[in-house]
């Protein structure tokens, strides 16, 4: 290739795409609007301490993504327990869901209840199965779905579950259902076969940002790569079937036109659209318009306490409170803390940039989960010591009805140039985990070398993650 291929964004798909680039001997430049790599799988840090955004478990059933995981990390790549809760109603449910817990804090009224709707859901299915609340309803009867599912889906995502589609139910679910549920409680997961169900999980000693920090040396080391921060797509040149180019403004103001053989792309998919040049048809932009993302806070909290919980994450359905899930670091890594005597907790709130949480001030988002903790039972609100706090927009892309309408256009929209390779969440505007994120990119890079992949068809077909082969 007489020019580099572009890449952009420096998340777990483009960093992905540039190692693979590497292996291949061949030139990338990686462009980054941030100053740091991982993207949403990056470890932000504060006065020692290391924190998530979002809790990313290293688990999948992708072996080169797996391979690739272990040839970037190698001892660092700490194998995990996994435990987590759910917290409703002022209790604490195992998560997965054991029946004799349910059977215990619901009581047996409730659970009795929960057993014949399940029975009606299956003798009487709700066929046409279009949203969340058709698909869940249907794989676990309505009593369930009214107390385990609905409030924090609805808390999750702003909208009400009846306008979130089923595919994405399907994609996040992953194969559980009431029986399945049923049959890990009492036989167990055999070989993490169920893959939400998974009982142990990969971690970087250092977090997730630790995984990209080391590709991003890697890249760079080889040679055939280069990261640039601070820099902003401003065009996307093309001649009507192949990209040419990109124009780009770098944090100084100052622009510049870089020629590529290759584009790929993980910025969202609306963007890329709206920033082509010259621009494609109205439709298609109209469609990228369509397009909606849930935005998150990280609330970082240091607590006086050398042990708390021993979960990892705590689900949080209790409608009261505005937190969505606690996360426990000293759990995913005990180097994650930089005082062993403490605790940092990661406080989630799920929001849209319109909303007033979003503009909070920092100090009053970490009195609010201060509070919000104490509220909960997990800790009084004065033995919060510090905290920090770290925004994300656009972290989780929306699967509503203006989606299902949309992705057909901006697909063949996207189709129509030959040498331009969407990857990853934001990029193909699909809720992928990291795994799939980095498999498209590396899918991608093998269609550049004469593979027929279709990318589009990583994480959509439901076996591909709800079972992992034993």
């Amino acid at each position: 290739m007489k020019d580099p291929v572009i890449i952009i964004g420096a998340g777990p798909a483009g960093l992905t795409a540039a190692y693979e680039l590497a292996k291949r001997k061949t030139h990338s430049v990686l462009l980054e609007k941030d100053t740091m790599v991982g993207g949403i799988a990056r470890t932000a840090q504060y006065k020692g301490y290391r924190f998530d955004i979002g809790g990313h478990r290293f688990f999948t059933k992708v072996d080169r993504v797996m391979d690739m995981w272990k040839e970037v990390l190698g001892t660092d790549f700490l194998r995990r327990p996994r435990l987590s809760h759910i917290y409703y109603k002022k209790k604490f449910f195992s998560y997965p869901i054991k029946p004799f817990d349910v059977v215990k804090k619901l009581g047996a009224y409730e659970t009795a209840l929960a057993g014949f709707s399940f029975l009606n859901a299956r003798l009487n299915p709700r066929v046409r199965e279009e949203s969340f609340e058709d698909y869940i309803i249907n794989n676990f009867g309505e009593r369930l779905y009214r107390t385990f599912f609905k409030s924090y889906t609805e808390k999750v995502w702003g909208i009400p579950c009846t306008e979130i589609r089923a595919e994405w139910a399907a994609q996040r679910i992953k194969g559980l259902s009431f029986t399945s549920l049923v049959q890990a409680a009492l036989f167990g997961n055999r070989g993490n076969k169920i893959k939400t169900l998974i009982e142990e999980f990969h971690y970087p000693r250092f977090g997730p940002g630790m995984m990209w920090e080391k590709t991003k040396e890697l890249v760079e080391q080889s040679g055939y790569g280069k990261v640039r921060f601070g820099i902003r797509v401003e065009a996307i040149l093309h001649d009507g079937t192949k990209i040419t180019g990109v124009r780009i403004k770098d944090e100084k103001g100052k622009e510049e036109v870089i020629k590529g053989s290759t584009l790929v792309s993980s910025m969202p998919i609306g963007e890329l659209l709206h920033r082509m040049e010259p621009a494609v048809s109205r439709e298609a932009r109209d469609a990228a318009d369509g397009l909606h993302y849930r935005d998150f806070i990280t609330v970082a909290l240091v607590v006086n306490r050398e042990h708390m919980f021993p979960d990892n994450w705590i689900y949080v359905h209790e409608p009261g409170v505005q937190v969505g899930r606690i996360q426990n670091f000293k759990n995913w890594s005990p180097e994650m803390v930089g005082d062993s005597k403490k605790t940092c907790l990661g406080l989630e709130y799920f929001c849209f940039t319109s909303d007033p949480i979003w503009s909070m001030k920092d100090e009053d988002l970490v009195r609010l989960g201060a509070e919000e903790l104490e509220k909960i039972g997990l800790a009084k609100k004065d033995e919060v010591l510090d905290g920090a706090v770290v925004r994300m927009e656009k972290t989780y892309p929306v699967y509503d009805a203006a989606y299902e309408r949309a992705m057909p256009v901006i697909k063949e929209a996207v189709g129509k140039f030959s040498n331009l390779y969407p990857v990853g969440r934001n990029g193909m505007h699909k809720y992928n985990n990291q795994d799939h994120a980095m498999y498209t990119a590396m899918l991608s890079v093998e269609n550049m070398f004469g593979a027929k992949h279709d990318i589009w068809d990583v994480n959509v077909e439901r076996v591909y993650h709800e079972e992992k082969e034993v």
